[in-house]
């Protein structure tokens, strides 16, 4: 299954999950601006994370900011956040204007080509509670955001995610799919994506 996108509010029906996409969420001159603070302003890491008892560096450039002791923990790393700051306070506010979510906290990632990467998971971290609501921002280069079904292997699905656009995934989504961002061998710019989250 694909999903088009549109202007206006898209649902992607999937079974066992709730998806909202809005295609250009930002408009071309917010995105530019947004995207040129978040690449000079955040304060990128190259993380370390460990798989199969390997430690390698991740595909892509991190980032966590939100309110104070709200720390947040994946793949064997802990993250502490920065303090919130303009740009983020105006995505933020914006989203939550909109879904009628909250949210303490937002994961950054600078995928600086198209071999930056995110593999196969789901956002279902213990700190996130039952059916977490994350709301994922993009700006700069579009790129493939493939799901998958956790127990039926033959549900699959994905979205171009552009330049500007906002989609939300809610309910029991994380518990039932995965997602990804694949690399690709296509020439491709820049692009930096937005998780926030309501850490409890």
């Amino acid at each position: 299954m694909s999903f088009k996108t549109k202007s206006d509010p898209q649902y992607l029906e999937l079974p066992e999950a709730e998806l909202v996409y809005y295609d250009r969420f930002f408009d071309d001159k917010e995105s530019k601006r947004l995207m040129r603070g978040l690449i000079d302003h955040i304060h990128w890491k190259h993380e370390e994370i460990i798989i199969f008892g390997r430690r390698v560096l991740q595909p892509r450039l991190t980032a966590f900011y939100g309110d104070a002791h709200k720390s947040y923990s994946y793949s064997n790393i802990t993250l502490k956040p920065h303090p919130w700051n303009e740009d983020l306070n105006f995505i933020r506010q914006r989203i939550e204007n909109v879904s009628g979510y909250q949210f303490t906290s937002v994961l950054l990632n600078y995928y600086r080509d198209g071999q930056d990467s995110m593999g196969w998971h789901s956002d279902n971290e213990k700190e996130l509670g039952t059916n977490p609501v994350i709301a994922s921002v993009s700006f700069g280069e579009s790129r493939k955001f493939m799901l998958k079904h956790k127990r039926e292997k033959h549900l699959k699905s994905s979205i171009i995610l552009n330049n500007g656009s906002f989609l939300l995934m809610k309910g029991p989504t994380q518990h039932h799919w995965n997602h990804q961002i694949p690399k690709t061998k296509n020439p491709m710019g820049a692009r930096v994506n937005l998780t926030f989250r309501k850490i409890l």
